[in-house]
């Protein structure tokens, strides 16, 4: 028998951190993660089979990390018989069969995702909290104040402004060094010069679990751009952070 759900905090595929603003306030005892792998994530915009497979490894082992913690995780897989194939229909299966008294969700950054999953929570009637990304140095209602009234929406006016805000490379109330940024310069040709070698980023061989969608994504997405058979991507924050480090030390 499932258990009593009191708030079911969606994740999505592109918000697997444990510090994200959805995990706030968690009862193992009382809460339940949902996560859903659905085809029309990937072939509402054609993707290619690396994209494919990196959402899907990485969600697979955030999944794992999270029920290692003791969380109570809903899980969806792409291979399932059950399978939807969108998230608006596995929710709607998900509240079905849990009753949660409360939604969570960090708000998506994709405007169709989020107004889909607001009508699907509207239509069962249970109450939707979107969170903030805290992955974002503006919220969306800040950009919506700072876009209001302006005939035209460009990134230099909002960039100097958050600059301003944030005091991030300014000297007093004019930028360091003395400009706003440097575009002119980077327009230029390399000219004769021949530029360095790029080094070479760190690859990671596929464990049981990114095997096993690799295989899945290589028979299911068939007609899709690209190859797998090289795939070392990282698909999990140990290996991402490892990634970033060989970066920066290049």
């Amino acid at each position: 028998m499932t258990p009593a759900t009191r708030h079911l905090v969606l994740v999505l595929g592109d918000q697997l951190d444990e510090r994200s603003s959805a995990f706030d306030g968690f009862e193992a005892s009382a809460d339940a993660v949902w996560m859903a792998e659905v085809d029309e994530e990937s072939t509402h915009v054609w993707s290619h089979k690396a994209r494919i497979a990196l959402f899907l490894a990485a969600m697979r082992h955030f999944r794992d990390t999270l029920r290692r913690r003791g969380l109570r995780v809903e899980y969806r897989q792409l291979d399932d018989s059950e399978n939807r194939h969108s998230l608006a229909a596995e929710l709607v299966a998900a509240i079905e069969r849990l009753c949660p008294r409360k939604l969570i969700l960090v708000e998506p950054g994709d405007w169709r995702v989020r107004e889909g999953l607001r009508e699907t929570a509207r239509a069962a009637g249970v109450e939707l909290e979107v969170r903030p990304d805290r992955h974002f140095l503006c919220p969306s209602e800040q950009f919506a104040e700072h876009a209001q009234g302006r005939k035209q929406l460009r990134l230099e006016p909002f960039y100097r402004a958050m600059r301003r805000q944030l005091n991030v490379l300014m000297d007093g109330d004019q930028p360091a060094g003395g400009t706003w940024n440097y575009d002119k310069e980077n327009r230029g040709s390399f000219g004769k010069q021949v530029p360095a070698p790029i080094p070479v980023p760190c690859g990671f061989t596929p464990d049981a679990t990114t095997g096993a969608v690799l295989a899945l994504v290589d028979a299911r997405f068939k007609s899709h751009p690209g190859g797998l058979a090289s795939f070392d991507w990282p698909v999990t924050p140990q290996q991402a952070r490892a990634a970033l480090d060989r970066a920066n030390a290049s």
